[in-house]
């Protein structure tokens, strides 16, 4: 866990010089535009973060669920909680029939963990306490927290860009403390994809993360590591009806499509939210707890 702890730690480095960059080549070393575009992210991002529970619940069509309504999944997250030592979260279901999962709020005291029926109805009790357990990590690894500052820092790169862009077409590079307009246009593109690559690295190590965090509590890789064969097959075949928000939360992209034979480097793998559920298994089973 250390490992990918460090690894998240300096992607956000990464992400925190690649801004400075930016606004030094294309702001003229001013920085006005870095603190507008922070500004503006912070404002945009920093609302979705605050409110993320009500938008990742309204988007899956989820309800908040009591004990009563599903009393043996709902004492299943609450003895999982406990063993990890979180508070108790608020617990939902979401109609869809693809099996998944995700967790949401702004801390471990305003959490919220969310199964589809589509996982409670297919899932064995064992393989389900694995993903829920992986749930749970995310809360208590604060990672909607993580995922908000990556996605500020990509805004605010891709701000500032698209300023620097508009205004090398339209204000000429008559000005000699400026970079000339076709490497101010080269660099408008090449920032922002290198921040959603960042981002979206971010994101892989948490799952990473989040999955040994679940093999600790439960003392065993093998549960999660099932339940991730399972969703994998399901997910494709019973595909999630609109576009969910966040779906980097859910333990499984639920966009993905399905897994195509590749030979040599795919690339596709720079672009995902998720790390290869093959992988993700892979080192599940190589987890030793003894």
């Amino acid at each position: 866990m250390m490992k990918n702890t460090m690894k998240t730690t300096m992607l956000l480095a990464a992400m925190g010089g690649l801004i400075v960059a930016v606004a030094g080549i294309l702001g003229g070393g001013s920085t006005t535009a870095l603190t507008i575009g922070l500004g503006i992210a912070i404002v945009m991002v920093g609302g979705s973060y605050w409110f993320s529970d009500r938008l990742a619940l309204a988007s899956a069509r989820a309800k908040v669920i009591e004990r009563a309504d599903a009393p043996e999944f709902y004492g299943m997250v609450e003895s999982l909680a406990r063993r990890a030592g979180l508070p108790m979260p608020r617990v939902a279901v979401s109609p869809s029939e693809q099996p998944n999962a995700f967790a949401t709020g702004r801390g471990p005291h305003h959490a919220v963990v969310c199964a589809t029926q589509g996982l409670l109805t297919t899932m064995p009790r064992h393989e389900l306490e694995g993903v829920m357990a992986h749930e749970l990590m995310h809360v208590k690894h604060r990672d909607i927290l993580i995922g908000s500052i990556a996605a500020a820092v990509a805004t605010a790169i891709s701000f500032i860009a698209n300023m620097a862009m508009w205004g090398a077409i339209f204000g000429g590079g008559d000005d000699d403390d400026r970079p000339s307009p076709f490497v101010l246009i080269a660099a408008s593109i090449l920032a922002p994809l290198a921040a959603g690559l960042l981002q979206m690295a971010v994101s892989r190590s948490r799952e990473y993360d989040a999955d040994r965090g679940a093999a600790e509590v439960l003392g065993t890789g093998e549960p999660l590591a099932r339940a991730l064969e399972s969703i994998e097959a399901e997910a494709h075949a019973t595909p999630m009806q609109g576009a969910p928000q966040q779906a980097y939360a859910w333990i499984h992209n639920p966009l993905a499509e399905a897994p195509k034979p590749r030979q040599g480097v795919d690339m596709r793998k720079l672009f995902s939210t998720h790390p290869s559920t093959e992988d993700r298994i892979r080192r599940l089973r190589q987890m030793s707890f003894a």
